[in-house]
Protein backbone atom coordinates (compact mmCIF):
# COMPACT_ATOMS: atom_id res chain seq x y z
CA UNK A 1 0.00 0.00 0.00
CA UNK A 2 2.90 2.21 0.68
CA UNK A 3 4.44 1.82 -3.11
CA UNK A 4 1.02 2.50 -4.08
CA UNK A 5 0.42 5.76 -1.94
CA UNK A 6 3.91 6.91 -3.52
CA UNK A 7 2.47 7.75 -6.65
CA UNK A 8 3.25 11.36 -7.40
CA UNK A 9 0.63 11.61 -9.55
CA UNK A 10 -2.23 11.28 -7.16
CA UNK A 11 -3.06 7.81 -8.73
CA UNK A 12 -2.21 6.10 -5.97
CA UNK A 13 -3.70 8.61 -3.44
CA UNK A 14 -7.24 8.39 -5.26
CA UNK A 15 -7.56 4.66 -5.33
CA UNK A 16 -6.49 4.59 -0.90
CA UNK A 17 -9.18 7.06 -1.07
CA UNK A 18 -11.60 5.27 -2.97
CA UNK A 19 -10.83 1.58 -1.48
CA UNK A 20 -10.92 3.44 2.29
CA UNK A 21 -14.26 4.89 1.71
CA UNK A 22 -16.03 1.85 0.27
CA UNK A 23 -14.60 0.02 2.96
CA UNK A 24 -16.32 2.51 5.46
CA UNK A 25 -19.30 2.50 4.11
CA UNK A 26 -20.05 -1.30 3.09
CA UNK A 27 -17.40 -3.31 4.82
CA UNK A 28 -16.96 -2.42 8.55
CA UNK A 29 -21.16 -2.09 8.95
CA UNK A 30 -20.98 -5.62 7.62
CA UNK A 31 -17.97 -6.37 9.52
CA UNK A 32 -19.66 -4.94 13.06
CA UNK A 33 -22.95 -6.56 12.23
CA UNK A 34 -21.45 -9.76 12.33
CA UNK A 35 -19.15 -9.02 15.17
CA UNK A 36 -22.41 -8.17 17.52
CA UNK A 37 -24.31 -11.06 16.35
CA UNK A 38 -21.27 -14.00 16.73
CA UNK A 39 -20.06 -13.04 19.52
CA UNK A 40 -19.88 -13.76 23.35
CA UNK A 41 -17.74 -11.31 26.04
CA UNK A 42 -15.74 -10.06 22.72
CA UNK A 43 -15.20 -14.09 22.12
CA UNK A 44 -16.33 -15.09 18.71
CA UNK A 45 -18.82 -18.04 19.37
CA UNK A 46 -22.10 -19.49 17.31
CA UNK A 47 -23.41 -19.85 20.27
CA UNK A 48 -26.05 -16.81 19.73
CA UNK A 49 -26.62 -18.02 16.14
CA UNK A 50 -27.33 -21.62 17.82
CA UNK A 51 -29.64 -20.01 20.26
CA UNK A 52 -31.51 -17.81 17.56
CA UNK A 53 -32.35 -20.66 15.38
CA UNK A 54 -33.31 -22.47 18.53
CA UNK A 55 -36.30 -20.13 18.64
CA UNK A 56 -39.73 -21.67 17.50
CA UNK A 57 -40.22 -17.92 16.27
CA UNK A 58 -36.75 -17.40 14.44
CA UNK A 59 -37.05 -21.56 12.67
CA UNK A 60 -40.89 -20.06 11.63
CA UNK A 61 -40.04 -16.80 10.00
CA UNK A 62 -36.58 -18.34 8.55
CA UNK A 63 -38.86 -20.82 6.35
CA UNK A 64 -41.47 -18.73 5.74
CA UNK A 65 -38.78 -16.16 4.10
CA UNK A 66 -36.83 -19.09 2.49
CA UNK A 67 -39.98 -20.78 1.47
CA UNK A 68 -41.53 -17.46 -0.31
CA UNK A 69 -38.48 -16.25 -1.28
CA UNK A 70 -37.89 -19.67 -3.37
CA UNK A 71 -41.33 -19.66 -4.51
CA UNK A 72 -42.06 -16.06 -6.02
CA UNK A 73 -38.64 -16.66 -7.41
CA UNK A 74 -39.36 -19.62 -9.59
CA UNK A 75 -42.43 -17.95 -10.92
CA UNK A 76 -40.55 -14.47 -11.30
CA UNK A 77 -37.65 -16.52 -13.21
CA UNK A 78 -40.76 -18.47 -15.34
CA UNK A 79 -42.94 -15.08 -16.06
CA UNK A 80 -40.05 -13.26 -16.61
CA UNK A 81 -38.25 -15.48 -19.02
CA UNK A 82 -41.54 -16.33 -20.68
CA UNK A 83 -42.31 -12.47 -21.30
CA UNK A 84 -38.83 -11.88 -22.87
CA UNK A 85 -38.66 -14.62 -24.91
CA UNK A 86 -41.95 -12.63 -26.64
CA UNK A 87 -40.63 -9.85 -26.44
CA UNK A 88 -37.04 -10.31 -27.48
CA UNK A 89 -37.53 -13.01 -29.93
CA UNK A 90 -40.98 -12.28 -31.95
CA UNK A 91 -41.99 -9.66 -34.43
CA UNK A 92 -44.62 -8.24 -31.58
CA UNK A 93 -45.49 -4.23 -32.33
CA UNK A 94 -45.12 -1.43 -29.99
CA UNK A 95 -41.99 -2.80 -28.06
CA UNK A 96 -40.91 0.66 -26.97
CA UNK A 97 -43.94 0.89 -24.52
CA UNK A 98 -44.44 -2.43 -23.99
CA UNK A 99 -41.51 -2.94 -22.43
CA UNK A 100 -41.82 0.67 -20.36
CA UNK A 101 -44.87 -0.94 -18.89
CA UNK A 102 -43.53 -4.42 -18.00
CA UNK A 103 -40.55 -2.77 -16.49
CA UNK A 104 -42.76 0.05 -14.43
CA UNK A 105 -43.56 -2.33 -11.56
CA UNK A 106 -39.78 -2.77 -10.65
CA UNK A 107 -39.98 1.00 -10.25
CA UNK A 108 -43.23 1.53 -8.08
CA UNK A 109 -42.61 0.86 -3.79
CA UNK A 110 -43.31 -2.61 -2.72
CA UNK A 111 -45.05 -1.11 -0.48
CA UNK A 112 -47.05 0.59 -2.50
CA UNK A 113 -47.57 -2.32 -4.96
CA UNK A 114 -49.41 -3.83 -1.55
CA UNK A 115 -51.13 -1.24 -0.81
CA UNK A 116 -52.52 -1.15 -4.52
CA UNK A 117 -53.59 -4.62 -4.11
CA UNK A 118 -54.68 -4.72 -0.80
CA UNK A 119 -57.60 -1.91 -2.57
CA UNK A 120 -58.31 -4.07 -5.79
CA UNK A 121 -59.44 -7.02 -4.57
CA UNK A 122 -60.54 -6.44 -0.76
CA UNK A 123 -64.41 -6.15 0.34
CA UNK A 124 -64.01 -2.42 0.43
CA UNK A 125 -62.40 -1.75 -3.04
CA UNK A 126 -63.84 1.42 -4.77
CA UNK A 127 -63.15 -0.04 -7.99
CA UNK A 128 -65.06 -3.56 -7.19
CA UNK A 129 -68.08 -1.95 -5.20
CA UNK A 130 -68.92 0.26 -8.02
CA UNK A 131 -68.84 -2.86 -10.63
CA UNK A 132 -70.93 -4.26 -8.23
CA UNK A 133 -68.14 -7.19 -7.88
CA UNK A 134 -66.61 -6.81 -4.55
CA UNK A 135 -66.95 -9.75 -2.21
CA UNK A 136 -69.29 -9.69 0.83
CA UNK A 137 -68.05 -7.64 3.81
CA UNK A 138 -66.70 -9.88 6.22
CA UNK A 139 -65.63 -12.20 4.24
CA UNK A 140 -61.66 -13.02 4.13
CA UNK A 141 -59.56 -10.63 1.74
CA UNK A 142 -58.24 -12.79 -0.58
CA UNK A 143 -54.57 -11.62 -0.62
CA UNK A 144 -54.00 -11.82 2.98
CA UNK A 145 -52.81 -15.63 2.94
CA UNK A 146 -49.43 -17.09 1.79
CA UNK A 147 -50.24 -17.37 -1.62
CA UNK A 148 -51.09 -13.77 -2.05
CA UNK A 149 -47.60 -12.43 -1.04
CA UNK A 150 -46.00 -15.06 -2.66
CA UNK A 151 -48.28 -13.55 -6.20
CA UNK A 152 -47.08 -9.99 -5.10
CA UNK A 153 -43.51 -10.77 -4.52
CA UNK A 154 -43.53 -12.68 -8.37
CA UNK A 155 -45.17 -9.63 -10.18
CA UNK A 156 -42.90 -7.01 -8.06
CA UNK A 157 -39.65 -9.02 -9.16
CA UNK A 158 -40.47 -10.30 -12.67
CA UNK A 159 -39.55 -7.39 -14.46
CA UNK A 160 -36.08 -8.16 -12.71
CA UNK A 161 -35.68 -11.92 -14.66
CA UNK A 162 -36.98 -9.56 -17.71
CA UNK A 163 -34.66 -6.85 -17.78
CA UNK A 164 -31.59 -10.33 -17.45
CA UNK A 165 -33.08 -12.44 -19.68
CA UNK A 166 -33.37 -9.71 -22.22
CA UNK A 167 -30.24 -8.13 -21.95
CA UNK A 168 -28.62 -11.62 -22.49
CA UNK A 169 -31.07 -12.05 -26.07
CA UNK A 170 -29.45 -8.97 -26.85
CA UNK A 171 -25.70 -10.47 -26.73
CA UNK A 172 -26.32 -13.44 -28.34
CA UNK A 173 -24.54 -13.77 -31.80
CA UNK A 174 -27.26 -13.89 -34.71
CA UNK A 175 -25.04 -16.71 -36.64
CA UNK A 176 -26.38 -19.07 -33.71
CA UNK A 177 -29.98 -18.02 -34.92
CA UNK A 178 -29.25 -18.14 -38.20
CA UNK A 179 -27.47 -21.21 -38.20
CA UNK A 180 -30.19 -23.21 -36.45
CA UNK A 181 -32.75 -21.86 -39.24
CA UNK A 182 -30.70 -23.35 -42.41
CA UNK A 183 -30.05 -26.46 -40.47
CA UNK A 184 -34.30 -26.53 -40.39
CA UNK A 185 -35.00 -26.05 -36.44
CA UNK A 186 -38.30 -24.83 -35.88
CA UNK A 187 -38.85 -22.11 -33.37
CA UNK A 188 -39.95 -24.10 -30.82
CA UNK A 189 -36.78 -26.77 -31.61
CA UNK A 190 -34.55 -23.81 -31.95
CA UNK A 191 -35.41 -22.21 -28.52
CA UNK A 192 -35.31 -25.71 -26.70
CA UNK A 193 -31.78 -26.91 -28.12
CA UNK A 194 -30.21 -23.49 -28.55
CA UNK A 195 -31.54 -20.35 -26.78
CA UNK A 196 -32.70 -21.96 -23.34
CA UNK A 197 -29.02 -23.93 -22.91
CA UNK A 198 -26.83 -20.81 -23.86
CA UNK A 199 -29.51 -18.65 -21.27
CA UNK A 200 -28.99 -20.92 -18.33
CA UNK A 201 -26.45 -18.12 -16.54
CA UNK A 202 -28.92 -15.71 -17.01
CA UNK A 203 -31.87 -17.43 -15.87
CA UNK A 204 -30.08 -18.66 -12.69
CA UNK A 205 -28.82 -14.89 -12.39
CA UNK A 206 -32.65 -13.74 -12.33
CA UNK A 207 -33.84 -16.52 -10.63
CA UNK A 208 -30.97 -15.88 -7.13
CA UNK A 209 -31.64 -12.24 -8.00
CA UNK A 210 -35.20 -12.43 -7.62
CA UNK A 211 -35.18 -14.85 -4.38
CA UNK A 212 -32.43 -12.29 -2.82
CA UNK A 213 -34.98 -9.63 -3.25
CA UNK A 214 -38.09 -11.30 -1.75
CA UNK A 215 -35.61 -12.90 1.06
CA UNK A 216 -35.36 -8.90 1.90
CA UNK A 217 -38.41 -7.38 0.58
CA UNK A 218 -39.86 -5.61 3.88
CA UNK A 219 -42.93 -3.82 2.39
CA UNK A 220 -44.73 -6.31 0.74
CA UNK A 221 -43.89 -9.07 3.84
CA UNK A 222 -44.99 -5.98 6.60
CA UNK A 223 -48.60 -5.38 5.14
CA UNK A 224 -49.44 -8.26 3.53
CA UNK A 225 -47.95 -10.85 5.66
CA UNK A 226 -48.76 -9.36 9.08
CA UNK A 227 -52.37 -9.69 8.24
CA UNK A 228 -52.22 -12.99 7.23
CA UNK A 229 -49.96 -14.21 10.24
CA UNK A 230 -47.45 -15.24 7.84
CA UNK A 231 -43.95 -13.77 9.28
CA UNK A 232 -40.58 -13.54 7.79
CA UNK A 233 -37.57 -12.56 9.29
CA UNK A 234 -37.60 -8.94 7.77
CA UNK A 235 -40.95 -8.28 9.59
CA UNK A 236 -39.48 -10.32 12.41
CA UNK A 237 -36.25 -7.65 12.53
CA UNK A 238 -38.73 -4.59 12.34
CA UNK A 239 -41.17 -5.78 15.36
CA UNK A 240 -38.00 -7.04 17.60
CA UNK A 241 -36.23 -3.50 16.82
CA UNK A 242 -39.49 -1.69 17.57
CA UNK A 243 -39.76 -3.24 21.24
CA UNK A 244 -36.59 -1.44 22.42
CA UNK A 245 -35.50 -3.91 24.79
CA UNK A 246 -32.00 -3.06 26.82
CA UNK A 247 -30.91 -6.37 24.39
CA UNK A 248 -32.08 -5.08 21.63
CA UNK A 249 -29.58 -4.75 19.56
CA UNK A 250 -27.57 -7.99 20.00
CA UNK A 251 -30.88 -9.64 19.41
CA UNK A 252 -31.31 -8.17 15.89
CA UNK A 253 -27.71 -8.46 15.27
CA UNK A 254 -28.21 -12.75 15.76
CA UNK A 255 -31.44 -12.43 13.32
CA UNK A 256 -29.74 -10.38 10.97
CA UNK A 257 -26.72 -12.34 10.62
CA UNK A 258 -29.20 -15.38 9.69
CA UNK A 259 -30.90 -13.48 7.02
CA UNK A 260 -27.64 -12.34 5.85
CA UNK A 261 -26.16 -15.74 5.90
CA UNK A 262 -28.94 -17.40 3.53
CA UNK A 263 -28.68 -14.37 0.99
CA UNK A 264 -25.02 -14.65 0.79
CA UNK A 265 -24.87 -18.46 0.70
CA UNK A 266 -27.68 -17.88 -2.44
CA UNK A 267 -25.35 -15.70 -3.97
CA UNK A 268 -22.52 -18.11 -3.68
CA UNK A 269 -24.45 -21.32 -4.89
CA UNK A 270 -25.99 -18.99 -8.28
CA UNK A 271 -22.06 -18.04 -8.87
CA UNK A 272 -20.21 -22.22 -8.60
CA UNK A 273 -23.45 -23.12 -11.14
CA UNK A 274 -22.91 -20.32 -13.05
CA UNK A 275 -19.05 -20.83 -14.00
CA UNK A 276 -20.50 -25.08 -14.70
CA UNK A 277 -23.45 -23.67 -16.90
CA UNK A 278 -21.62 -21.07 -19.02
CA UNK A 279 -20.92 -21.48 -22.70
CA UNK A 280 -18.54 -19.65 -24.63
CA UNK A 281 -20.01 -17.49 -27.28
CA UNK A 282 -18.22 -16.65 -30.80
CA UNK A 283 -19.19 -13.72 -32.92
CA UNK A 284 -20.43 -10.44 -32.06
CA UNK A 285 -23.60 -9.42 -30.24
CA UNK A 286 -26.55 -8.39 -32.66
CA UNK A 287 -30.10 -7.64 -32.97
CA UNK A 288 -31.55 -11.02 -31.83
CA UNK A 289 -33.58 -12.79 -35.02
CA UNK A 290 -37.42 -12.10 -35.04
CA UNK A 291 -39.74 -14.86 -35.53
CA UNK A 292 -42.61 -14.20 -37.50
CA UNK A 293 -45.85 -14.99 -35.21
CA UNK A 294 -47.94 -15.04 -38.25
CA UNK A 295 -51.52 -15.22 -37.40
CA UNK A 296 -50.74 -15.86 -33.72
CA UNK A 297 -49.08 -12.18 -33.35
CA UNK A 298 -52.42 -10.82 -32.51
CA UNK A 299 -52.94 -13.09 -29.67
CA UNK A 300 -49.66 -12.70 -28.58
CA UNK A 301 -49.78 -9.26 -28.89
CA UNK A 302 -52.95 -9.28 -26.76
CA UNK A 303 -51.95 -11.67 -24.00
CA UNK A 304 -48.94 -9.01 -23.25
CA UNK A 305 -51.18 -6.24 -23.10
CA UNK A 306 -53.64 -8.26 -21.30
CA UNK A 307 -50.53 -9.08 -18.85
CA UNK A 308 -49.85 -5.43 -18.53
CA UNK A 309 -53.28 -3.86 -17.89
CA UNK A 310 -53.71 -6.95 -15.11
CA UNK A 311 -50.75 -5.96 -13.47
CA UNK A 312 -50.80 -2.32 -13.52
CA UNK A 313 -54.23 -1.20 -14.86
CA UNK A 314 -56.51 -3.02 -12.04
CA UNK A 315 -54.41 -1.86 -8.62
CA UNK A 316 -53.56 1.54 -10.06
CA UNK A 317 -57.37 2.53 -10.28
CA UNK A 318 -58.00 1.10 -7.12
CA UNK A 319 -55.51 2.98 -5.59
CA UNK A 320 -56.88 5.79 -7.77
CA UNK A 321 -60.29 5.03 -6.30
CA UNK A 322 -59.34 4.73 -2.67
CA UNK A 323 -57.47 8.46 -3.03
CA UNK A 324 -60.80 9.97 -4.04
CA UNK A 325 -63.21 8.72 -1.48
CA UNK A 326 -64.35 10.09 1.77
CA UNK A 327 -63.61 6.73 3.24
CA UNK A 328 -62.21 3.50 2.89
CA UNK A 329 -65.08 1.16 1.80
CA UNK A 330 -67.33 3.85 0.11
CA UNK A 331 -67.79 3.07 -4.09
CA UNK A 332 -66.43 5.61 -5.87
CA UNK A 333 -69.55 7.80 -7.25
CA UNK A 334 -70.44 11.66 -7.86
CA UNK A 335 -71.53 11.92 -4.27
CA UNK A 336 -68.49 10.43 -2.76
CA UNK A 337 -65.67 11.85 -4.58
CA UNK A 338 -63.15 13.98 -3.03
CA UNK A 339 -59.82 15.75 -3.76
CA UNK A 340 -59.79 16.18 0.18
CA UNK A 341 -57.19 13.47 0.58
CA UNK A 342 -54.49 14.76 -2.17
CA UNK A 343 -55.20 18.61 -0.68
CA UNK A 344 -54.35 16.84 2.81
CA UNK A 345 -51.13 15.04 1.81
CA UNK A 346 -49.96 17.43 -0.63
CA UNK A 347 -50.25 20.83 1.34
CA UNK A 348 -51.97 20.26 4.85
CA UNK A 349 -49.66 17.63 6.41
CA UNK A 350 -46.36 18.70 7.08
CA UNK A 351 -44.71 15.40 7.48
CA UNK A 352 -45.52 14.37 3.96
CA UNK A 353 -44.19 17.39 2.09
CA UNK A 354 -40.64 16.99 4.72
CA UNK A 355 -40.84 13.81 3.35
CA UNK A 356 -40.72 14.48 -0.23
CA UNK A 357 -38.09 17.07 0.05
CA UNK A 358 -36.27 14.58 2.48
CA UNK A 359 -36.12 11.49 -0.09
CA UNK A 360 -36.03 13.86 -3.27
CA UNK A 361 -32.44 15.13 -1.67
CA UNK A 362 -30.97 12.30 -0.14
CA UNK A 363 -31.51 10.26 -3.30
CA UNK A 364 -30.33 12.86 -5.84
CA UNK A 365 -27.16 13.06 -3.27
CA UNK A 366 -26.47 9.54 -2.80
CA UNK A 367 -26.89 9.17 -7.14
CA UNK A 368 -24.43 11.66 -7.74
CA UNK A 369 -22.01 10.45 -5.30
CA UNK A 370 -22.23 6.75 -6.09
CA UNK A 371 -21.50 8.24 -10.26
CA UNK A 372 -18.80 9.72 -9.01
CA UNK A 373 -16.81 7.10 -6.79
CA UNK A 374 -18.11 4.34 -9.67
CA UNK A 375 -16.13 6.65 -12.11
CA UNK A 376 -12.90 6.85 -10.37
CA UNK A 377 -12.88 2.72 -8.85
CA UNK A 378 -14.35 1.53 -12.62
CA UNK A 379 -11.03 2.84 -13.51
CA UNK A 380 -8.91 0.52 -11.27
CA UNK A 381 -11.24 -2.03 -12.04
CA UNK A 382 -10.72 -2.36 -15.69
CA UNK A 383 -7.62 -0.81 -16.53
CA UNK A 384 -4.98 -1.10 -13.81
CA UNK A 385 -3.62 -4.54 -13.89
CA UNK A 386 -1.95 -6.09 -10.59
CA UNK A 387 -2.36 -4.89 -6.76
CA UNK A 388 -4.42 -1.49 -7.66
CA UNK A 389 -6.57 -3.80 -9.67
CA UNK A 390 -6.73 -6.34 -6.36
CA UNK A 391 -7.62 -3.79 -4.24
CA UNK A 392 -10.15 -2.13 -6.37
CA UNK A 393 -11.75 -5.36 -6.52
CA UNK A 394 -12.13 -5.72 -3.12
CA UNK A 395 -13.68 -2.95 -2.45
CA UNK A 396 -15.96 -3.90 -5.23
CA UNK A 397 -16.62 -7.19 -3.82
CA UNK A 398 -17.74 -5.17 -0.57
CA UNK A 399 -20.30 -3.54 -2.32
CA UNK A 400 -21.64 -6.11 -3.93
CA UNK A 401 -22.35 -7.70 -0.60
CA UNK A 402 -23.88 -5.00 0.41
CA UNK A 403 -26.27 -5.06 -2.17
CA UNK A 404 -27.09 -9.12 -2.19
CA UNK A 405 -27.66 -8.59 1.59
CA UNK A 406 -31.15 -7.37 2.74
CA UNK A 407 -31.72 -3.46 3.05
CA UNK A 408 -33.01 -4.46 6.22
CA UNK A 409 -30.04 -6.37 7.67
CA UNK A 410 -27.76 -3.06 6.04
CA UNK A 411 -29.79 -0.87 8.01
CA UNK A 412 -29.27 -2.69 11.49
CA UNK A 413 -25.06 -2.95 10.38
CA UNK A 414 -25.35 0.89 9.80
CA UNK A 415 -27.10 1.35 13.34
CA UNK A 416 -24.29 -0.98 14.90
CA UNK A 417 -21.89 1.55 12.87
CA UNK A 418 -22.51 5.12 13.57
CA UNK A 419 -24.91 5.00 16.85
CA UNK A 420 -21.98 6.39 18.91
CA UNK A 421 -20.96 9.70 18.41
CA UNK A 422 -18.30 9.72 15.26
CA UNK A 423 -14.70 10.00 16.47
CA UNK A 424 -12.96 13.48 16.80
CA UNK A 425 -16.06 15.32 16.15
CA UNK A 426 -17.91 13.96 18.64
CA UNK A 427 -21.40 13.71 16.58
CA UNK A 428 -23.62 11.02 16.14
CA UNK A 429 -25.62 10.36 12.88
CA UNK A 430 -28.25 7.96 14.08
CA UNK A 431 -31.81 9.77 13.97
CA UNK A 432 -30.14 11.94 11.11
CA UNK A 433 -30.67 12.16 7.27
CA UNK A 434 -26.79 11.46 7.21
CA UNK A 435 -27.12 8.01 8.45
CA UNK A 436 -30.01 7.29 5.63
CA UNK A 437 -27.67 8.98 2.42
CA UNK A 438 -24.62 7.25 3.64
CA UNK A 439 -26.78 3.98 4.05
CA UNK A 440 -28.11 4.68 0.52
CA UNK A 441 -24.53 4.83 -0.77
CA UNK A 442 -23.60 2.43 0.39
CA UNK A 443 -26.78 -0.39 -0.05
CA UNK A 444 -26.47 0.84 -3.65
CA UNK A 445 -23.24 1.44 -4.65
CA UNK A 446 -23.15 -1.62 -6.92
CA UNK A 447 -26.05 -1.05 -8.63
CA UNK A 448 -24.10 2.10 -10.03
CA UNK A 449 -20.67 0.69 -10.30
CA UNK A 450 -21.60 -2.30 -12.70
CA UNK A 451 -22.60 -0.55 -15.90
CA UNK A 452 -19.45 1.99 -15.55
CA UNK A 453 -17.08 -0.62 -14.87
CA UNK A 454 -18.63 -2.86 -17.86
CA UNK A 455 -18.11 0.32 -20.24
CA UNK A 456 -14.59 0.58 -18.89
CA UNK A 457 -14.48 -2.80 -20.18
CA UNK A 458 -15.09 -2.31 -23.37
CA UNK A 459 -12.76 0.56 -24.31
CA UNK A 460 -9.27 -0.41 -26.11
CA UNK A 461 -5.90 -0.03 -23.84
CA UNK A 462 -4.37 1.53 -26.13
CA UNK A 463 -6.14 5.02 -24.85
CA UNK A 464 -4.43 4.46 -21.99
CA UNK A 465 -1.46 3.69 -23.54
CA UNK A 466 -1.38 6.90 -25.87
CA UNK A 467 -2.05 9.11 -23.15
CA UNK A 468 0.48 8.00 -20.25
CA UNK A 469 2.49 8.64 -23.77
CA UNK A 470 1.75 12.27 -24.48
CA UNK A 471 2.64 13.34 -20.92
CA UNK A 472 -1.42 13.10 -19.53
CA UNK A 473 -1.26 12.35 -15.86
CA UNK A 474 -3.91 10.79 -14.01
CA UNK A 475 -6.02 13.31 -12.98
CA UNK A 476 -6.01 14.39 -16.84
CA UNK A 477 -6.90 11.17 -18.34
CA UNK A 478 -9.34 10.62 -15.76
CA UNK A 479 -11.03 13.69 -16.59
CA UNK A 480 -10.96 14.37 -19.98
CA UNK A 481 -10.44 10.79 -21.59
CA UNK A 482 -12.11 8.42 -19.44
CA UNK A 483 -15.05 10.41 -17.59
CA UNK A 484 -16.53 11.96 -20.72
CA UNK A 485 -16.56 7.97 -22.42
CA UNK A 486 -18.10 6.57 -19.30
CA UNK A 487 -20.43 9.23 -18.58
CA UNK A 488 -23.52 6.93 -20.44
CA UNK A 489 -22.75 4.59 -18.27
CA UNK A 490 -22.20 6.61 -14.86
CA UNK A 491 -25.73 8.57 -16.02
CA UNK A 492 -27.85 5.17 -16.35
CA UNK A 493 -26.64 3.64 -12.97
CA UNK A 494 -27.29 6.96 -11.46
CA UNK A 495 -30.74 7.22 -13.04
CA UNK A 496 -31.53 3.52 -11.72
CA UNK A 497 -30.11 4.72 -8.19
CA UNK A 498 -32.07 7.69 -7.93
CA UNK A 499 -35.51 5.98 -8.67
CA UNK A 500 -34.34 2.83 -6.42
CA UNK A 501 -33.65 5.26 -3.34
CA UNK A 502 -36.35 7.80 -3.55
CA UNK A 503 -38.98 5.15 -3.61
CA UNK A 504 -37.52 2.55 -1.49
CA UNK A 505 -38.53 1.66 2.81
CA UNK A 506 -36.47 -1.24 3.16
CA UNK A 507 -33.25 0.50 4.25
CA UNK A 508 -34.90 3.61 5.78
CA UNK A 509 -37.54 1.35 8.08
CA UNK A 510 -34.71 0.91 11.01
CA UNK A 511 -33.19 4.27 10.31
CA UNK A 512 -35.65 7.38 9.52
CA UNK A 513 -36.69 9.59 12.75
CA UNK A 514 -39.14 12.27 13.45
CA UNK A 515 -38.46 15.12 10.89
CA UNK A 516 -36.01 12.60 9.14
CA UNK A 517 -39.22 11.16 7.18
CA UNK A 518 -39.05 9.72 4.00
CA UNK A 519 -41.67 8.81 1.00
CA UNK A 520 -41.51 4.83 1.49
CA UNK A 521 -41.63 4.72 5.36
CA UNK A 522 -44.67 7.84 5.45
CA UNK A 523 -46.64 5.72 3.63
CA UNK A 524 -46.32 2.69 5.46
CA UNK A 525 -47.14 4.60 8.67
CA UNK A 526 -50.45 5.90 7.02
CA UNK A 527 -51.44 2.42 6.43
CA UNK A 528 -49.77 1.17 9.44
CA UNK A 529 -51.65 3.59 11.29
CA UNK A 530 -54.99 3.06 9.62
CA UNK A 531 -54.99 6.21 7.09
CA UNK A 532 -55.83 4.10 4.26
CA UNK A 533 -56.94 7.15 2.16
CA UNK A 534 -54.04 8.84 2.64
CA UNK A 535 -51.71 6.21 2.03
CA UNK A 536 -53.54 5.77 -1.12
CA UNK A 537 -53.36 9.72 -1.85
CA UNK A 538 -49.69 9.78 -1.20
CA UNK A 539 -48.70 6.26 -3.39
CA UNK A 540 -50.72 7.65 -6.50
CA UNK A 541 -48.77 10.91 -5.96
CA UNK A 542 -45.53 8.44 -5.94
CA UNK A 543 -46.39 6.28 -9.23
CA UNK A 544 -47.29 9.70 -11.23
CA UNK A 545 -44.07 10.94 -10.20
CA UNK A 546 -42.17 7.78 -10.69
CA UNK A 547 -43.84 7.56 -14.66
CA UNK A 548 -43.15 11.33 -15.11
CA UNK A 549 -39.35 10.77 -14.30
CA UNK A 550 -39.58 7.82 -16.61
CA UNK A 551 -41.49 9.32 -19.61
CA UNK A 552 -39.10 12.25 -18.85
CA UNK A 553 -36.02 10.30 -19.78
CA UNK A 554 -37.95 8.76 -22.45
CA UNK A 555 -38.01 12.12 -24.03
CA UNK A 556 -34.46 12.46 -24.32
CA UNK A 557 -32.93 9.38 -25.46
CA UNK A 558 -32.44 10.85 -28.85
CA UNK A 559 -30.57 13.67 -27.35
CA UNK A 560 -28.41 12.13 -24.97
CA UNK A 561 -25.71 9.20 -25.55
CA UNK A 562 -26.71 5.45 -26.18
CA UNK A 563 -27.37 3.33 -23.04
CA UNK A 564 -27.68 6.78 -20.97
CA UNK A 565 -31.26 5.38 -20.28
CA UNK A 566 -31.44 2.45 -18.85
CA UNK A 567 -34.37 0.80 -19.80
CA UNK A 568 -33.90 1.86 -23.25
CA UNK A 569 -31.82 -0.01 -26.08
Amino acid sequence: MARILNHANGEGLTLAVLVVLVTLLCGVPMALLFKVGLTVNGEPSLGPLVEAVASRSVRTALWQSVESGLLSALAATLLGTVLALAVGLTDVRLKGPLVFCLLLPMMIPPHVTAIAWIQALGPSSPVLKTLGLAPAIGSSHPIYSREGLVALLTLQHTPLVFLIVRAALRRFPRELSDAARICGAAPFAMLRRVTLPLLAPSLLAGFALAFVAALGNFGINALIGIPARYTTLPVLLWRRLASFGPDVLPNVAVVSVLLAAVALAAIAVQMLLQRRLRTALVGLPQAPLAIALGHRRLVAEAGLWLFVVATLALPGASLLATALVRTYGLPLTGDTITFANFAEVLWRQSVTLRAFANSTAIAALAAAAIALISIGLGYFLALRPGTPGRLAAIASGQADVAFAVPGLVMSIAFILAFIRPLPLVGVSLYGTLWIILIAYVGVFLAVGLKPVAAAYVQMDASLEDAARVCGAGFARRLSRIFAPLVAPAAASGAILVFLTAYNEVTVSALLWSSGNETIGTTIFNYEDGGSTTLAAAMSTVVVLATVVVMVAMNGLARRVPAGTIPWRD
